[in-house]
């Protein structure tokens, strides 16, 4: 019999276990050994068939053990000691406080902390008992949270709940992946539901077309000191396609995807403004947009001070760009969210959505060179003051991307910054790695401590049983995944003695879109063949990842990997492990002693796994792409050649895989077999000292959240602060500047300008030059402007690069001059150019108005 319903209940505790309670539904246990160490002594047994996952414990384990546990003194001191340090936790001073105290003395302005930081993203990977992610971005923010929480930054974070989860994957009789979507029950999960005084749910009410309206209900996950609002749509009180907007993460079509983006942004804002209301919460200052997918969240915030305090939508724009960072995760046009015009105005163009805000106005912040289609990526730009990539190299390729935003300015100047993506030490580092050689300071100067007294045979001899509990891993999942596929036990022997813990052993796990080239390896096949099979210095190679249920080309990629992992000539040294997940994802990293990243460059963002191994001593073998192009030394791993300036992809992928078998071959593998007497591999031993010495602080979360407080939330917080003063004044300034700005713009130009050396000629590097220009000013004030002259070295096609840029003075009468030294040899040249300028603009280039001389 089938159950018409499925629904759980929560275990009664006795009184004097219910500190428990408390510990388990708060996320820091996911990241907190003593407290994980505690609630597996309820029940070793039970702790390991649920997962670790605390709340499923103390719904299995019987109500026996229990009571026997509330007249354990022993066990209740230990609950005590617990609970009162999650306590300190989450009430004594962190980083960020110390940090506000410290700028509350300085007189400079805007050396001011925001109270509070709204981070929204579609997806939030804490732990796998909350599956609410699919990757990297899920994995990312859920670190951010982490990471926020030990160092005591008042973020919130906001996203949606999906009932299914992101979704299970096996593999079919011959290797195709095959998706399972598992009913979740919120109930069942360490989640808070947000409900009136009369205890009903509370609603936030999203209007739809043809009158109808989208309602959710607002579930909070406590993340250490971080609350996260999910929101879920599979309400009694909505009609029957509505329920299932928040059905799966990253499913369904076009007209599905821009409810879920709708709700989660538009829907987003209203939770966090109830939660506020709600808890005496501070609200917002700053709303950080963790890509473009909840950008209609600027256009809720536009509504809220059109509707409430009476600006019009360029005075509540100039408000809400202030105080909004936008980060972008897209290293490719293709990866955007792109909706057809038609859609958005099916959505927006009813004015019951976002009452007061035209249509056309939403249109125009998604506008791109197809009049078609609304990018959701160009909106989060045009509504945020401030935004990042996810590495230096993403910076680049974003500033590159997106320049057509910024029309006239060099690549360079584009006002895209970028703060490299970090990982949570605490979450991913194994915890002998972390007993051994120190916690990571989270709440202090990122570093590792201790790695001088720790001998390489003891360094190693870690490596090698993390190695084998990975080893131990693999044979479990092949043995499950043969299984699923329709072998049976007397088959399986086999699986008892795939991989051999004493074995070189490379890992590649991640999403798998084309342009992480998963099958990269099997370009040659007999040259893997080969190395896999080497008598001497055999490799192993454990693969994991999941295609987008969409994505046929992926599924592709990774049945060409699963049936060459099934010949059984090699499947004792190559494993595709399926339904790849934070929980095998962590014994990936702790036992891998390669990290194995070859994407096609540029096109990897960041690229976080590879940081999660070096955490644990694991050597990167990648691509200088994503972080490893600005963190790669030539002493914590190697670096894949790529062949730049090959237009033929099948030429490239040939060239690219031949120089990583040889890297292997000749370098790694021989490395790693290199063994002294006592058996340590000691250069090998060398480069795992200097990664966790060196890239263990540099890619810890903590590192990256000290980033955005400094570089993107502080000034937020000032320019969101000096835009609101005296009733938006300084919002209603900025508009109207801007507006004149606009309508005279087209008039202004440079009449004329000249350069003039006196001494030596040609002139000396280092000689004064003086660079004068006439200029139109089309009726704007001298106030109003920048006038630079622009001087650096110039290229055979004319265009000027190196350049040093210079203020030019005013002479009352439209002149302008200024005097500098010539800044390098060669052939120079220059130019003259005219910027709008004004106290509450970011950065010159933020209007993307600028007028060349000739």
């Amino acid at each position: 019999m089938r159950a018409l319903r499925r629904f759980t209940v929560r275990a009664s505790l006795p009184e004097p276990l219910t500190p428990l309670g408390m510990l388990a539904t708060n996320l820091r246990w996911t990241w907190h050994p003593p407290t994980q160490d505690l609630f597996a002594s309820v029940d070793p047994d039970v702790w390991e068939r649920v997962g670790g996952d605390p709340l499923r414990l103390l719904a299995e384990v019987s109500a026996e053990r229990l009571e026997k546990l509330a007249r354990d003194e022993n066990f209740l001191s230990r609950t005590r000691a617990v609970a009162d340090d999650l306590r300190r936790y989450l009430t004594a001073p962190r980083w960020y406080q110390r940090r506000q105290d410290e700028l509350a003395h300085r007189p400079s302005a805007g050396s001011r902390l925001p109270a509070s930081i709204a981070y929204f993203s579609m997806e939030f990977g804490v732990t796998e008992a909350l599956p609410n992610y699919s990757g990297g971005l899920g994995v990312l923010a859920g670190d951010h949270l982490k990471a926020a929480s030990d160092l005591g930054v008042p973020l919130v974070g906001v996203g949606l709940l999906y009932r299914s989860g992101y979704f299970r994957q096996s593999l079919s009789a011959d290797g195709w992946q095959v998706e399972h979507y598992p009913v979740i029950d919120p109930s069942g999960l360490p989640l808070e539901l947000l409900t009136e005084p009369s205890g009903a749910p509370i609603l936030v009410h999203v209007a739809m077309p043809a009158g109808r309206v989208l309602r959710a209900r607002i579930w909070k996950a406590q993340v250490g000191r971080i609350p996260l609002l999910l929101l879920d749509s599979d309400v009694p009180e909505n009609d029957e396609d509505l329920r299932g907007v928040t059905d799966r993460l990253y499913g369904g079509d076009q007209d599905h995807r821009i409810r879920q983006e709708i709700l989660a942004g538009v829907g987003g804002v209203r939770a966090v403004r109830t939660y506020c209301e709600l808890t005496g919460h501070p609200q917002p200052e700053v709303f950080h947009t963790n890509e473009g997918h909840a950008g209609f969240l600027g256009l809720e915030r536009i509504r809220e001070l059109v509707t409430t305090d009476g600006l019009d939508f360029d005075e509540a724009l100039a408000a809400v760009r202030a105080g909004t960072v936008f980060t972008t995760h897209t290293p490719v046009p293709a990866g955007i969210d792109r909706f057809p015009v038609d859609l958005v105005q099916h959505y927006f163009g009813h004015g019951e959505l976002l009452p007061g805000i035209p249509v056309q106005r939403v249109l125009a912040l998604g506008a791109e060179d197809n009049p078609g289609l609304f990018n959701m990526a160009n909106m989060g730009l045009r509504l945020a003051q401030r935004a990042n990539g996810v590495s230096k190299l993403h910076g680049r390729v974003s500033r590159e991307m997106f320049r057509g935003l910024w029309p006239g300015f060099d690549t360079d100047e584009v006002p895209i910054g970028s703060v490299t993506n970090g990982v949570h030490g605490p979450t991913w580092a194994a915890r002998e790695i972390s007993k051994l050689i120190g916690e990571p300071d989270v709440d202090g100067p990122v570093g590792l401590r201790g790695m001088e007294p720790v001998s390489d045979a003891l360094l190693w001899e870690l490596r090698c049983g993390l190695r084998a509990r990975l080893v131990e891993e693999v044979r479990r999942r092949v043995r499950a995944a043969w299984r699923q596929r329709g072998a049976s036990d007397l088959e399986l022997g086999w699986t008892d003695s795939v991989f051999d813990p004493d074995v070189l052993t490379i890992g590649f796990a991640r999403r798998v879109p084309t342009y992480k080239r998963l099958t990269l390896m099997l370009r040659n096949p007999d040259r893997l063949r080969a190395l896999l099979l080497d008598p001497k210095r055999p490799i192993q190679v454990v693969v994991a990842g999941k295609s987008h249920p969409a994505d046929d080309g992926g599924k592709a990629l990774i049945q060409q990997i699963v049936r060459f992992a099934d010949d059984p000539e090699v499947r004792a040294r190559i494993a595709f492990l399926p339904d790849y997940d934070m929980q095998l994802a962590r014994y990936l990293y702790w036992g891998c002693d390669v990290w194995l990243n070859n994407p096609l460059r540029p096109l990897e963002a960041c690229g976080t796994s590879g940081m999660k191994a070096a955490l644990n001593g694991g050597l990167n073998l990648s691509i200088r792409d994503g972080w490893w192009d600005e963190f790669f030394d030539g002493g914590n791993g190697w670096a894949i050649p790529t062949a730049d300036g090959v237009s033929d992809a099948n030429r490239r992928d040939d060239l690219e895989a031949a120089a990583l078998y040889d890297l292997i071959a000749t370098q790694v593998a021989p490395l790693f077999y290199d063994r002294g007497e006592d058996g340590v591999p000691a250069r090998w031993m060398a480069m795992v000292r200097h990664t966790l010495a060196t890239l263990g602080p540099g890619v810890q979360a903590g590192r990256m959240v000290r980033e955005y407080v400094d570089s993107y939330y502080a000034p937020a917080a000032a320019s969101a602060e000096a835009v609101r003063a005296d009733g938006y004044q300084g919002a209603k300034q900025l508009a109207e500047f801007r507006a004149r700005v606009r309508a005279a713009w087209p008039r202004v130009r440079v009449v004329d300008s000249d350069l003039s050396a006196g001494g030596a000629s040609p002139p000396l590097l280092g000689a004064p030059v003086t660079v004068r220009a006439q200029v139109d000013l089309a009726g704007l004030d001298p106030s109003d402007v920048d006038v630079q002259a622009v001087v650096g070295k110039v290229a055979e096609s004319g265009e000027l690069h190196d350049v040093v840029t210079t203020s030019m003075a005013e002479d009352g009468h439209g002149g302008y001059a200024v005097e500098l030294p010539l800044p390098h040899a060669g052939s120079l040249g220059y130019t003259v150019r005219v910027l709008p300028q004004h106290g509450l603009l970011a950065t010159p280039a933020e209007l993307g108005k600028v007028v060349l001389a000739g």
